[in-house]
This record gives structure tokens, C-alpha cells and sequence, in this order.
């Protein structure tokens, strides 16, 4: 469902931007109702209203809506590729797009959505709040207010400011498949450990542009809406059992393993899960390992249970966060068979999601 909640004067001096906001779910779309003061889902319609706010943001911004709303727990694949043709489909009408989402899952969102909209040229920031936005300590006003105007910027060569897929929260751009929720009630509720903040809100923008990605504009947008959940996650641990990998491992339709490991990406030793992995390996299953650490980087080479790992068939992730790297094996097993090209793009940039070692220098 799209319409439009508000609309500037178009006949001012500078031409007007236009934002499409998607409104999948979550805390932020909630209203308090002034009868009975119970949360309920709020109408768009009438968002200007309880944020008199929007007069003041120089933009002409048009809704989705999902109907009915996601609560972020139950977000599906099938959902972000509905996301990405409502973009691709609107592509061209708008210069930004913001998607209102619950914080449970947005950084999954965030982080698919980076591998989906190939040679993505104009923003699409995903923001939410900790509260709902119809209640008085909402943080939900600064975070779309701030989305919006962000979505709108352009540069001196008239390019969108902030060519990729990204988070706002709590006064900080992140990129979204770097991102990864650290807190469940707090108001600074994401962060980017391995990868600096692309804008800091605060009185005025300060943008680190060097660390913005930049697009070929010359070239189109390439939607990709086919991804393959046959992959799964899961730590390693002291005391984990054999029997209980064995049944995982050997799932007949898996496809792909993010792996986490202990610190810069060690396993135990143990001779049947050596065996296991490799078994797995033989048979196409395409095993990333990145580390159970938030900060710092799978490195292989540092110790022998790396290099084991390495010589199992087993290929590193990197810096990755566990978010992006699920979405990116989803990604990738939908665009291709062999497994060899998996392992080898899983090692590559795709979208500014890893630091491989050759940035690292």
C-alpha cells in the first residue's frame, strides 16, 4: 500500500527531494492511543499530525506499508526480496529510501539487502527505536527524522551523499552489513565494531567519507531477489558433541555453515570433528569460519588449528559479523552450484562487508 503523508511547496527555488519510506514493522510504528493509552499500530496517514516536525524536512515523502505489519522476529527471506522490488520498482522516482524495521533482525535486513541491491546508487537506511514513537522518551523521532534528511543528501556532483545500504541509530550512520545489535533496551543499540561509523549526527553531519562507498553511477542498480536458507549457524564450544554434529552435518539439503569459532579462528583438535568438517567439505558444503569475538578478524595462519581448519576445506570470513556472513552464503548458494566459487567469493568484498588481508595492509 503507497500513499503520500506530506508534501513541500514544490514551486520553492531548489528542487525538492523525494524519499520513500517502507514501513515493514517494529516498535517505532507503534501509537499510543488517546482513549485507552494502549499501543497500537499507527496510521501513516496521520503522522504528520503527531509529528508536526515533517513540515520542517525538505522533501516530499511517500509510504509503503506492509499489511500487516512484521514483527521483526518473523522476518523471512522471502520478505527482504519483497523489500528489494518495492526499490527496484520505485527506483527511479525516488533519491533515498528509508525502512521503518524492528531492531530484533535489522541488521540480517540491513546486511541481505547489501547483497541484493547490486551497484546500489542512492541510500536506503534502515532506522528504528527502542520505544515506540507515540510515547513521550521515544527515540523513534530523532532516528526517522535524521534518516530522512540523511537520505537526502547529494554531493557536489549532484550524487547521492550515501550510495549504500546503511543503519541510523541514536546519532550514528553505520554501514549495515558491519552492523550488528549490542543492546536490547538501551538507546545505543547498534555499532560497527570492525568498520568506523560513515556519519555522526550531532548539531551538524561530520561524514568520513573515505569510508563511504562509492558505486559506479554510470552503471544500473541490479535487483537479485533469489537467496537459499539451506545454511545454518553454530558456535563451537568446550564439551561439544559428536553425535549432535553428526546429525547437523549430515542434513542432506545443507548448503553452507557459518562457523564460529574461538578468537582468530581456532577449533579444538578433536580427530572426529577434524573429520567431519572435511567430510562435509568433500561433499560441496561451503564452511565459513569467523570468530565468536566482536572485535578483530578470523586470521588462519596464526595458529595450527587454523591452518587444520584451512586445510579441511574450511575458508575464513574474515572481519565479518555473523549477520552478514549468513546473508551472503544465502546469497551466493542461490547465484551459483559450484562450491568452489562460493568458498572463493565468500574470501572477496562483495559489499564492503569484510577487510581482506590485502586492505589490511
Amino acid at each position: 500500500m503507497l500513499f503520500r503523508i506530506f508534501a513541500n511547496n514544490k514551486n520553492e527555488q531548489h528542487a525538492m527531494n523525494n524519499v520513500l519510506l517502507i514501513y515493514t514493522g517494529g516498535t517505532i510504528g507503534m501509537g499510543q492511543n488517546p482513549l485507552t493509552g494502549a499501543l497500537e499500530p499507527l496510521d501513516f496517514n496521520h503522522l504528520e499530525d503527531s509529528m508536526p516536525e515533517f513540515k520542517l524536512i525538505r522533501a516530499d515523502i511517500d509510504v509503503y506499508q506492509f499489511c500487516p505489519p512484521i514483527d521483526s522476529s518473523d522476518m523471512q527471506p522471502r520478505f527482504w526480496a519483497q523489500i528489494v522490488r518495492i526499490i527496484s520498482k520505485n527506483y527511479n522516482r525516488y533519491d533515498g529510501f528509508v525502512i521503518l524495521h524492528g531492531t530484533d533482525t535489522m541488521a540480517y535486513t540491513a546486511s541481505a539487502l547489501s547483497f541484493m541491491l547490486e551497484n546500489l546508487t542512492k541510500p536506503v537506511i534502515l532506522t528504528g527505536s527502542q520505544l515506540p514513537i507515540g510515547q513521550l522518551r521515544t527515540d523513534g523521532k530523532e532516528n526517522l527524522i535524521t534518516s530522512i534528511e540523511l537520505a537526502t543528501l547529494k554531493d557536489s556532483n549532484g550524487h547521492a551523499r550515501i550510495p549504500e545500504v546503511c543503519i541510523y541509530f541514536s546519532g550514528h550512520l553505520l554501514r549495515g552489513n558491519r552492523s550488528t545489535k549490542i543492546n536490547a533496551d538501551g538507546f545505543y543499540a547498534f555499532n560497527s565494531f570492525n568498520y568506523p561509523h560513515l556519519c555522526e549526527a550531532g548539531v551538524n553531519f561530520t561524514f568520513h567519507d573515505h569510508h563511504i562507498l562509492q558505486p559506479n553511477f554510470d552503471r544500473p542498480m541490479i535487483p537479485h531477489l533469489a537467496l537459499n536458507a539451506n545454511v545454518a549457524v553454530f558456535s563451537l564450544f568446550p564439551g561439544i558433541q559428536e553425535k549432535v554434529m553428526h546429525n547437523f552435518l549430515k542434513t542432506k539439503e545443507l548448503r553452507g555453515i557459518v562457523m564460529r569459532t574461538f578468537g582468530s579462528g581456532n577449533a579444538p583438535k578433536s580427530p572426529w570433528l577434524s573429520h567431519m568438517l572435511r567430510e562435509a567439505a568433500e561433499r560441496g558444503v561451503v564452511i565459513v569460519n569467523i570468530s565468536q569475538c566482536v572485535a578483530g578478524t578470523v586470521e588462519m595462519s596464526r595458529y595450527d588449528t587454523g591452518y587444520q581448519l584451512k586445510d579441511m576445506g574450511v575458508v575464513s570470513g574474515y572481519d565479518s559479523t555473523v549477520e552478514a556472513a549468513i546473508t551472503k552464503l544465502m546469497f551466493l548458494c542461490a547465484q551459483f552450484n559450484d562450491p568452489h566459487i562460493i568458498r572463493n567469493m565468500m574470501t572477496m568484498s562483495l559489499a564492503g562487508e569484510i577487510t581482506t588481508p590485502e586492505k589490511q595492509q
